[in-house]
């Protein structure tokens, strides 16, 4: 019976040498899987983002396309529009293009259909580099399609 309890007296004190250590490493292991998924979250976040912004400027600029007077006001804009859609979402007007093609000429005439399709680089979160190194998460396409009105 007494080496039970020796043995268990020994254990105890091997047990007591590491008192705490647990919540260091629980801590530590904590924090080294949490950051990229909260990093991974934030970019889908962005890309998500990017998306509703993409629409939503690609549907503006066909509709401001196709209610303008001439080309040159139509397109002016339409580009207006895509860097005002694209700033409520906190992006920026170089990460972002815009195409506007008409299915006939001249483009502005009554039931001409003109597709504007915005594409956008999303930025890496938290990144200091530029886009001119090529650092983006991906690219979101958006197109949106409106018949010019007989009556404008």
């Amino acid at each position: 019976m007494r080496r039970c309890s020796d043995g268990a007296g020994r254990l105890r004190g091997a047990a007591r040498g590491e008192g705490g250590s647990a919540v260091v490493e629980f801590v530590f292991l904590g924090v080294l899987l949490l950051v990229p998924v909260v990093y991974f979250v934030i970019t889908v976040a962005a890309l998500q983002g990017a998306s509703f912004a993409a629409a939503g400027a690609a549907d503006h600029a066909a509709k401001t396309f196709a209610q303008a007077a001439d080309e040159a006001s139509a397109r002016a804009a339409a580009e207006a529009s895509v860097r005002v859609a694209l700033a409520d979402f906190g992006l920026t007007e170089r990460s972002a293009r815009l195409e506007v093609t008409c299915d006939r000429t001249p483009c502005l005439e009554a039931g001409t259909a003109v597709r504007a399709r915005v594409h956008v680089d999303v930025p890496l979160p938290f990144s200091p580099v530029t886009n001119a190194f090529g650092l983006t998460v991906g690219r979101i396409d958006a197109s949106a399609t409106q018949i010019v009105g007989r009556f404008r």
